[in-house]
């Protein structure tokens, strides 16, 4: 999809001379061109913030405000006692991994003073280029990580299959339904109700072929887990601890509409097909198998969803062997009594130091290290029963399962933040 966005410049100026005023213009849209495929890319407030204010110092500003929400981007840059003020719409989000690296790659090599319109040349080639991977590719990807998610939460090895199958077709949709720009939301119903209506047929068949399905209801939820829109949710938190709170509501509200699309989505097709979610015990099997297994499942759904998000094959791979341990961990933990949102914690705090330590060793950027691994974390399951529950006036259990959703994406957000804090280091 298209990433053009438009330009509003109003400048002050303390100076007769206007030539230094169009150069000052040209930088100051080179430097929102630069902050909103940053934002749209997905990374967060902070972080774009930061970047920002390292371009600003080598294209020669003294000062620069920026102001930051999910849709748009305002600064105020001076240079030689001018001031420039500039807005630049940002277009729907996404989530481009390898976009982010690029542009943190510019940032940290761009020399000082560097023209405009070389920076712009290089954004404009930035931005033009297309997406790693093929639709195929991702949706066979997605279907797979859809299957290990159906594994994780307790299903066997034919609604993994049905999973699969609802996951990538789903996946499929949206990506369709993306390249024709259709609305966000509406596409997140539609693939919410291709992704559950297919697993739903699988079943069916497979019941008709006499295979019987012990774990309807955790086969049923995995196949649409892909769509709950986990690094909205999680940047917004770490956003909110970072004091920038006007991005990260705005952030915050796009990842609940997206939520309650998906939910409305899942919700049809239990309505039209009767489906009773009530939780059925796990698979059965010795322990040893379960932690190898789980360890499978983590990694190929980190490598999927870091494919998704267009990270390097490279990045993707070390996406997956960061998810599997810190995911291991996490239901290592719960398997020893520890609750959900502490045992989140510990895991996310694993994946930022790590991350952290990758982006300083093998100049790998943090967000394409952490989206996966913390995606595939994202209490989904919670969410989707809360709603399914308030749906049938089942208040108290839908309480309770809004308060550990919540608390567990707040800790995944916390676990990101303490690692920063404690690694903190400049960036140059």
């Amino acid at each position: 999809m298209s990433s053009t966005s438009q330009t509003n410049v109003t400048s002050y100026r303390d100076t007769k001379d206007s030539a230094p005023s169009v150069a000052a213009d040209d930088a100051a849209g080179a430097l929102m061109w630069f902050g909103a495929l940053m934002l749209r890319a997905g990374n967060t407030a902070t972080r774009t913030r930061e970047w920002i204010e390292v371009i600003a110092g080598k294209m020669g500003f003294d000062t620069v405000a920026v102001s930051l929400s999910l849709d748009s981007i305002t600064a105020s840059v001076r240079r030689s006692g001018e001031w420039v003020t500039t807005m630049r719409e940002i277009g729907p989000p996404a989530i481009n991994a390898w976009r982010i690296a690029e542009l943190e790659q510019l940032a940290r090599t761009l020399r000082p003073g560097c023209a405009p319109h070389d920076i712009a040349v290089k954004l404009a080639e930035i931005e033009s280029t297309a997406h790693q991977y093929s639709p195929l590719q991702i949706a066979t990807a997605v279907g797979l990580a859809s299957g290990g998610f159906a594994f994780i939460n307790g299903a066997a090895a034919l609604e993994m299959a049905a999973a699969a199958i609802g996951g990538g077709l789903g996946q499929w949709l949206r990506m369709w339904l993306s390249r024709r720009q259709f609305n966000q939301f509406g596409a997140a119903v539609l693939s919410a109700v291709a992704a559950s209506g297919a697993f739903v047929a699988a079943a069916a068949l497979g019941r008709q072929a006499g295979f019987e399905f012990a774990h309807y209801p955790a086969g049923f939820i995995a196949s649409v887990l892909f769509l709950v829109p986990g690094f909205p949710l999680v940047a917004a938190f770490f956003d909110l601890l970072q004091y920038q709170t006007v991005a990260a509501l705005s952030r915050l509200a796009y990842g609940v509409m997206i939520l309650l699309a998906v939910a409305l989505g899942l919700s049809i097709v239990v309505a039209v097909a009767g489906i009773d979610l009530s939780r059925q015990p796990p698979l059965e099997l010795t322990y040893s198998l379960k932690l190898l297994l789980r360890a499978v499942a983590s990694f190929v759904a980190g490598c999927a969803f870091a494919m998704s998000f267009n990270a390097s094959p490279r990045t993707a791979l070390a996406a997956g062997l960061l998810a599997l341990g810190a995911n291991s961990l996490r239901l290592g933990l719960g398997d020893m009594g520890m609750m959900p949102a502490p045992a989140a914690f510990f895991a996310a705090l694993l994946i930022g130091i790590l991350a952290v330590l990758a982006d300083r060793r093998f100049n790998v950027p943090r967000m394409a290290m952490t989206v996966a691994p913390v995606v595939i974390m994202m209490p989904g399951v919670y969410a989707f029963e809360m709603i399914v529950l308030f749906n049938h006036g089942q208040m108290i259990e839908a309480l309770q399962a809004s308060a550990l959703c919540g608390f567990v994406i707040g800790a995944l957000a916390m676990g990101l933040a303490t690692a920063r804090i404690f690694l903190r280091r400049d960036r140059m």
